[in-house]
């Protein structure tokens, strides 16, 4: 039985594409039920709606606090029979009562080995701190930024004098490989979210 899964996107999505790719094998362990936005020109609604997958865009309204829309985000999804969450360039804070409450349903990918250079434009980071080596890394999501346990990681070295655009090249290969396969894991309940650890069966 195929796990009901959403994708929560603001961009293109190009995570996004590699899981709907992925969750199209007739022996993966999930399904693309949904792909949301709160961006309602992100472009990676228009791939989705013409892969046949249903979409869902939520702006925030004025005034409404995070906590009232992560409601209806949650009421969208729980509608809708969602069993796994998956964050894929999703450029919003969830607050903690969502995150408590998908607790071990909600998954996330960050271009860096976590815990080094959490936050946005990660690439950038790793690129200006001069590491030798980095990464990709998909974890459980908690209430804090990308610090939630770790499910699995990817690295690659950089090469010398290599260019920031050739590293966020390289880094999004991995990314396309690394997260299918770990949606692959948590789907199946071969990896689980134990006494706030990452415990593989």
């Amino acid at each position: 039985m195929k796990r009901a899964t959403a994708i929560l996107i603001s961009g293109r999505g190009s995570n996004m594409q590699a899981l709907v790719r992925a969750c199209q094998d007739l022996d993966f362990p999930a399904k693309v039920e949904l792909v949301a936005s709160n961006k309602a020109d992100a472009a990676g609604l228009e791939w989705a709606r013409q892969q046949g997958l249903a979409t869902l865009t939520l702006t925030r309204t004025q005034g409404e606090s995070r906590a009232d829309y992560d409601a209806r985000l949650d009421r969208a999804l729980q509608d809708r029979g969602i069993e796994l969450v998956c964050l894929a360039g999703y450029l919003r804070l969830l607050s903690a009562d969502f995150t408590e409450r998908w607790q071990g349903r909600l998954i996330n990918i960050h271009p860096s080995l976590l815990p080094s250079f959490p936050g946005l434009d990660a690439q950038a980071q790793a690129h200006r701190a001069g590491v030798r080596v980095t990464g990709c890394t998909v974890h459980f999501v908690d209430s804090g930024l990308d610090s939630g346990p770790i499910i699995d990681q990817r690295a690659l070295h950089l090469e010398a004098g290599e260019s920031l655009e050739s590293l966020s090249s390289r880094l999004l290969t991995l990314e396309h490989a690394l997260y299918p396969d770990c949606l692959k894991q948590v789907a199946a309940q071969e990896v689980q979210l134990i006494d706030g650890r990452a415990i593989w069966r």
